[in-house]
């Protein structure tokens, strides 16, 4: 939609949305409240991006975040930057950004195809390849340019099912396709105890992703993918919520750099992801720091108050104070001290066991949960095969990209958004 208001000053601009409606997934973005950018400076958004920031250096700094909110203001959205610079219509609702959008191909009398899918581009062979157009079925559409703006994996539901991969793959252009992970996405853990906390969230914890390599030596050690702190969520089948979810960006970018491909690819993807995982040499680990405003010492001193206070109390009735219900019982188990073991037994040992399972609660990821509920995809065109300052694919004339079809991701807060924005744009000029 972007790039057909751009284009739509000097061509004549034709959408084909496979859809019964314009932006399925941009309605669904930011909770339905669209975080449509990120009101931060050029630099600290390409900091935020996962995989191939200086690929963006031309598209970013040709049309960033200011010059975004600018536009949409002047097309008549009003805007409201939000906690961590998140942009937000006034509205709190997709829809007007939507709305906004569309008003604007009405007025530049783009031209809008829905409920029809494109089957393939029609590539003119010879010592440079030239796309002439699409096909729809066996009818063909004439264009001198075509950007493919399809998406990635993710979200399918809305339509992104890799349709602009496959027709690079028909054109002969599988070669300038990577590998396509699930990004920003739910963990699955191998550690079953995740179930036991289903629905618990914890805040203003400290989150650390190491690669642990089965056998560590000078050459092959350990490597830290992550580090911050924030807000998590437990699952039936692991973990969730912001800091597992950019968690999962680092983690996709270390296993598909890492991993060798599975000897079985079979077509459904997310199994093809997760048969990674059993490829690498090493395990990836996530440890959570449950009091990151303590130091050992300081925590350690908290338990001794505490035990202090219930030392007539068995062990599993002593943390009620410490941790959340539904936690009690794991830590427990993880601290291998007798639940009902008296607090006034407890030895010195014993409980710098327990700090040691408070400051560093371990758990193995045995993979993703899958591309329905990852917010973006990690993969796709590979940027060495596209000219960064026109969105072109190389080696074939007047067939460009943008958006989440390229190889390029980066974390929660607005700034997937801005990069199909800014790549939108230049494939539009």
């Amino acid at each position: 939609m972007m790039c057909a208001v751009k284009a739509a000053d000097r061509y004549d601009v034709t959408i084909i949305e496979k859809n019964e409606k314009l932006g399925k997934k941009l309605f669904i973005t930011g909770k339905g409240r669209c975080n449509l950018t990120n009101n931060t400076d050029e630099e600290t958004f390409l900091g935020n991006v996962v995989n191939n920031y200086k690929f963006l250096y031309s598209s970013i700094y040709s049309y960033n975040q200011s010059m975004v909110m600018d536009d949409f203001e002047k097309w008549g959205l009003k805007l409201k930057t939000e906690r961590g610079n998140r942009v937000f219509p006034l509205s709190d609702h997709s829809s007007d950004v939507l709305k906004t959008l569309e008003e604007q191909l009405k007025k530049k009398k783009v031209k809008i195809i829905l409920n029809t899918s494109v089957t393939g581009l029609d590539i003119e062979e010879g010592e440079m390849k030239k796309v002439t157009g699409v096909f729809i079925g066996k009818r063909k559409l004439d264009a001198d340019v075509v950007v493919l703006a399809t998406g990635g994996l993710s979200y399918p539901q809305t339509g992104s099912t890799g349709d602009g991969f496959e027709f690079l793959k028909d054109a002969g252009m599988e070669d300038s396709v990577t590998e396509i992970f699930p990004s920003l996405c739910p963990l699955v853990i191998r550690e079953s105890f995740c179930h036991e906390m289903m629905g618990l969230s914890l805040r203003n914890v400290k989150a650390k992703v190491e690669y642990i390599p089965n056998e560590i030596t000078k050459k092959n050690k350990a490597k830290k993918l992550y580090e911050e702190q924030g807000e998590m969520l437990f699952t039936h089948f692991g973990v969730s919520g912001p800091l597992m979810l950019s968690a999962s960006s680092y983690i996709a970018s270390f296993v598909r750099k890492t991993a060798g491909a599975p000897e079985e690819l079979t077509k459904e993807r997310i199994n093809n992801v997760n048969a990674f995982f059993k490829t690498l040499e090493g395990s990836v680990i996530v440890t959570i720091d449950l009091k990151p405003a303590l130091s050992f010492e300081e925590l350690d001193a908290r338990v001794q108050k505490d035990f202090d206070k219930f030392r007539n109390r068995e062990f599993v009735n002593s943390l009620g104070e410490l941790l959340p219900r539904l936690m009690i019982p794991v830590v427990v188990h993880e601290s291998g001290i007798k639940p009902d073991k008296k607090v006034n037994l407890i030895t010195h040992d014993e409980r710098k066991r327990l700090v040691e399972v408070l400051k560093g609660f371990k758990m193995e990821v045995a993979g993703f949960k899958g591309f329905s509920e990852a917010i973006i995809s990690s993969g796709g065109i590979n940027v060495k095969s596209i000219d960064s300052g026109t969105m072109e694919i190389k080696g074939c004339s007047g067939l460009r990209a943008a958006g989440e079809i390229i190889d390029v991701d980066a974390l929660t807060g607005g700034f997937n958004l801005q990069i199909a924005w800014s790549t939108a744009n230049l494939a539009a000029q």
